[in-house]
């Protein structure tokens, strides 16, 4: 690659003796699964043969059914072996910040029941915190199941998030999931600075949780005019929230990702 290589993002590698072996092997395999069912299908014409009235007919349906159920998911898998490759990745050529296009993140949840919000709300968060430029990030979510439950964890997403993502970004946090990196076991430091602002962290993560939960448990518990097929269209762009109560935690306030629910309108056909 010589000087070229610090100026291409990635460079791909074909593996092609590996993949002439790989395909020889396939061959191979599907020459003997040709022979297995050709035994298979041999054992209806030899109804005159004595031994056919000796095989026990469940036992070889299931023998002939597994072998046709492992062919098909071999079939499925062989291929990804036919043309091995190695890649590698030169971040240091990524663009800077400034030149780095505009993304959109879209999460998308249609039924609180089915899809708990707070699950939902842990996705959102964790999009934010994605390493980009937070002023290039946009979030969206799709809610077509029209809760208002989404729309109150959407905020209390929001303002969770104003804490997550500059301790994220301090610390080099992975994951970036709040609910992945709090059921996890605590990792031992010796930084009472990073061990404070984590302890803080968790009490708003646990204060964010009962909230959307609590909200949650009672919207299905009493909404029942709420329906996924019956409701209006809604699109709320979350612009700024205070930012006061983050002089508590030693961290730099960082500009987060905007972020947008939308909601199609649905109407029951008459």
């Amino acid at each position: 690659m010589g000087d070229s290589a610090p100026s291409l993002l990635h460079h791909c590698h074909a593996h092609k003796l590996w993949g002439l072996i790989n395909r020889t092997y396939s061959f191979l395999n599907f020459v003997a699964l040709l022979a297995i069912f050709y035994y298979r299908g041999a054992f209806f014409f030899n109804e005159n043969d004595p031994k056919y009235y000796m095989v026990p007919f469940l036992p070889w349906v299931t023998v002939s059914a597994a072998e046709l159920v492992s062919s098909f998911l071999w079939v499925l898998k062989e291929p990804f072996f036919w043309f091995p490759v190695t890649r590698t990745v030169f971040p240091e050529s990524l663009p800077k910040d400034p030149d780095l296009p505009g993304i959109d993140v879209f999460v998308c949840t249609a039924d609180p029941e089915k899809e708990p919000t707070f699950g939902v709300m842990n996705t959102v968060v964790s999009a934010m915190a994605l390493d980009y430029p937070a002023e290039k990030l946009s979030v969206y979510l799709s809610d077509d199941g029209g809760a208002s439950v989404t729309l109150m964890g959407m905020k209390e997403a929001w303002a969770f998030a104003t804490w997550w993502l500059p301790f994220c970004r301090r610390w080099n946090v992975k994951p970036i999931c709040p609910q992945s990196y709090f059921e996890r076991p605590e990792e031992e430091s010796q930084n009472m600075e990073f061990i404070e602002d984590r302890n803080t962290i968790k009490e708003k993560y646990e204060a964010f949780k009962q909230r959307v939960e609590r909200k949650w448990r009672t919207e299905l518990e009493t909404d029942t005019k709420r329906s996924a097929q019956n409701h209006p269209a809604i699109i709320q762009l979350t612009i700024s929230i205070g930012l006061h109560s983050l002089e508590r935690l030693a961290i730099c306030v960082l500009p987060s990702a905007g972020i947008m629910e939308i909601r199609r309108e649905e109407r029951r056909k008459v």
